[in-house]
């Protein structure tokens, strides 16, 4: 297949060589609806650096009661309190006066006592931040740090003393300034107490900064998004109008389909990707064939261009009935959320792929037999209908591929925008027959397969490669912020992957070569011996990866902002790195990388195991991983500084010593003894302060 790319054809297998050009250019527009484009699939995670804390962890909420308690008949006020982590934002709540539609708005769902009625959010005021992902660039409007957003409540007349609870489900999206991650939702639930009227017990009273908060948030206009009316004016502001955002196709933005324009020219697309369609070489071949087939029956021009007409119609009516299913989809549920979920989004990108490597020639679709008997009569006008979906049917082994793309990059979009892309890729399709039909000397112009179409099909299998490519990388981002701990992970899963398909490839080759019961015997043993270690070795690393991370989140929430922990290894950065020396620790970095066993190696032998290991536990020891994989990594700059220009390295800081200790190759004694003298070294420096 390689080999055919890179021919030069033939002068005698190409006679006219502008049908590479023609060929090449068609596959520009083919582009335009397979290649995916580098923004952001919506509601999945952009470029993941790193690994963060899960999304739940980006965003926190709290329910607080400002009046500290309720009594029937009266109106209290419910805050909601949005705690975001460094960096991270939400948008704006819907109807908050700041937007008026935003892209994914924060909203509640509250879940209230029999009688109770909540009223319009009084959302605070909102910040202003940019997302940049590549030539993506927006302003949007959101919040960050901590806020508070107030939602009164009136509590019945009747409603008697006691505990009640209430439940709101917060919905959001947390973004950054490169990325927004995943739309979720985290439910949050309070007790507040109703007494009776008369009571004079004392009441818990608020934080004075979330009494603030409070006061700032009822300060303003509280807009009810669903009637569009106005309670508790406190301002003469109106919601800003944004510019609406089209549906996404493969990450590419669509149109908005509100004006005819819109509509016009997303058609317009649909409809030369489906004519370009017919330059594959399942197709072009059989479009004289079916005209001249046209002809025959018609035996003049009126006829054969009704005929002809039909038979266009019968090739649209294919691609509707194929958009027909997809649009049902996407009217009952929300696709986009869907393709948040990593395994399903991977999975779609293997199935692309396949269908991309099938494309370009490893394998071919093949229909029944059955399929090609039938041969319907175009003698009448539904007799050339439904030999027009048979043309279309027939050509499937060559752009089904293509259609089965289609399917999943479309799934995401409102089921009209579906209908309309399908339909004007049979309208495309179909657009040769009706022009050869009403004028049949066309026929002879048409370009012959060879060369040309062949690259057609190649080029289109490498744009569904590229698309391919895009649903596995979007379902790996996925399962790397879901599972942030696997992002060092992966590799070995890849080993794994390719070491169970050989082993189980040598099993089978074994079974096809030899019929003896030995071979087949020690060689399946052989194979699924190679196999399941990497296996279980991926899945040891991960489990292991899994439950460091958790720990050190778990501690790092206790650690009363110092940036670190002890017991865990920290990731090394300069501020933390200079914060734990301030606070007198004993620091040990081990610097190392993916790509080095011997640093990994080294620390199994000597760090990760006893004695050592209970030592670097105690809290006087901070430990970072100092991680070189990359290039970039701030970790080169340090070990330049230490005189350093390869790993492995273990270094060890001591209080009130400059000089630390190092060493490339270390054993369990030095490692222990190095320990020994820093603690000596600090107790005496502390005594003489």
């Amino acid at each position: 297949m390689i080999r055919e790319i890179l021919k030069a054809p033939d002068a005698h297998q190409l006679k006219k060589p502008h049908a590479v050009i023609r060929g090449l250019l068609a596959c520009l527009f083919i582009a335009l609806l397979t290649a995916p484009a580098m923004a952001q699939f919506p509601g999945s995670p952009g470029g993941q650096r790193g690994g963060p804390p899960p999304q739940a962890e980006r965003v926190k909420a709290e329910l607080v009661l400002k009046e500290g308690v309720a009594r029937p008949g009266e109106r209290v006020h419910l805050g909601v309190i949005l705690t975001m982590q460094p960096n991270w934002k939400i948008q704006a709540g819907l109807g908050s006066g700041d937007v008026e539609d935003p892209y994914i708005p924060t909203r509640f769902e509250l879940t209230l006592p029999d009688g109770w009625t909540e009223h319009p959010v009084h959302w605070p005021e909102a910040s202003t931040f940019t997302l940049e992902i590549g030539d993506f660039k927006e302003t949007l409007k959101g919040y960050l740090d901590t806020t508070l957003a107030a939602i009164p409540l009136d509590i019945p007349e009747d409603a008697e003393p006691a505990e009640y609870s209430i439940e709101a489900k917060v919905h959001y999206q947390a973004c950054d300034d490169t990325q927004c991650l995943m739309p979720t939702s985290t439910n949050v639930k309070m007790t507040v107490r109703v007494v009776a009227e008369d009571w004079t017990g004392e009441v818990t009273a608020i934080d004075d900064d979330v009494r603030a908060m409070f006061d700032h948030a009822l300060s303003r206009t509280a807009y009810d998004a669903d009637a569009d009316d106005v309670e508790d004016d406190a301002s003469d502001k109106q919601p800003v109008a944004t510019e609406a955002t089209g549906p996404t196709f493969f990450g590419w933005r669509v149109p908005s389909l509100g004006g005819v324009g819109g509509v016009m020219l997303l058609a317009l697309f649909a409809a030369i990707g489906g004519f370009v369609l017919n330059l594959t070489p399942c197709v072009l071949p059989v479009i004289p064939i079916k005209v001249m087939t046209i002809m025959q029956h018609a035996n003049k021009p009126g006829k054969n261009l009704v005929l002809g007409t039909w038979m266009a119609l019968g090739v649209i009516a294919f691609w509707v009935g194929i958009g027909l299913p997809v649009a049902l989809f996407a009217g009952i549920t929300d696709p986009s959320r869907l393709f948040g979920i990593w395994w399903l989004t991977m999975g779609i990108g293997l199935l692309i792929a396949f269908m991309g490597i099938g494309i370009m020639g490893m394998f071919t679709i093949q229909l029944p037999q059955s399929a090609y008997a039938i041969n319907p009569k175009a003698d009448t006008a539904w007799g050339s209908f439904l030999f027009g979906i048979m043309t279309a049917i027939l050509g499937l082994p060559c752009f089904g591929f293509v259609a089965g793309a289609l399917l999943a990059g479309a799934a995401t979009m409102p089921a009209s925008t579906i209908m309309i892309i399908f339909t004007s890729l049979g309208i495309g399709m179909a657009l040769p027959y009706f022009v050869l039909s009403a004028k049949p000397s066309l026929v002879e112009k048409l370009p012959r397969t060879g060369p040309a179409s062949e690259l057609v099909k190649q080029v289109m299998g490498l744009l569904l490669l590229a698309a391919a490519a895009y649903f596995i990388g979007s379902g790996m981002i996925a399962l790397v912020n879901d599972a942030p701990y696997l992002a060092r992970q992966l590799h070995w899963w890849a080993v794994a992957l390719f070491a169970a398909v050989s082993g189980l490839w040598l099993i089978v080759r074994t079974f096809q070569i030899s019929s003896n019961l030995g071979p087949r015997v020690s060689f399946s043993v052989i194979g699924l011996i190679i196999a399941g270690a990497a296996v279980v070795y991926a899945s040891n690393s991960t489990l292991n990866a899994r439950s460091n991370w958790e720990a050190r989140q778990a501690a790092l929430a206790d650690a009363d902002g110092t940036g670190y922990v002890t017991g865990y290894w920290n990731d090394y950065t300069p501020s933390v790195f200079e914060q734990a020396r301030n606070d007198d620790r004993i620091i040990l970095l081990d610097f190392t990388a993916e790509w080095c066993i011997n640093c990994k190696a080294l620390k199994a032998a000597v760090l990760d195991r006893d004695p050592v290991r209970s030592q670097l536990a105690e809290p006087d020891v901070v430990k970072f991983t100092v991680d070189l994989t990359s290039t970039r990594a701030q970790g080169w700059e340090f070990l330049n500084e230490l005189g350093h220009t390869g790993i492995p390295l273990l270094v060890i800081y001591t209080p009130g010593k400059e000089q630390p200790w190092e060493s490339n190759a270390y054993t369990s004694q030095q490692v222990m003894a190095a320990l020994e003298q820093a603690r000596t070294h600090r107790d005496d420096t502390l005594a003489q302060r």
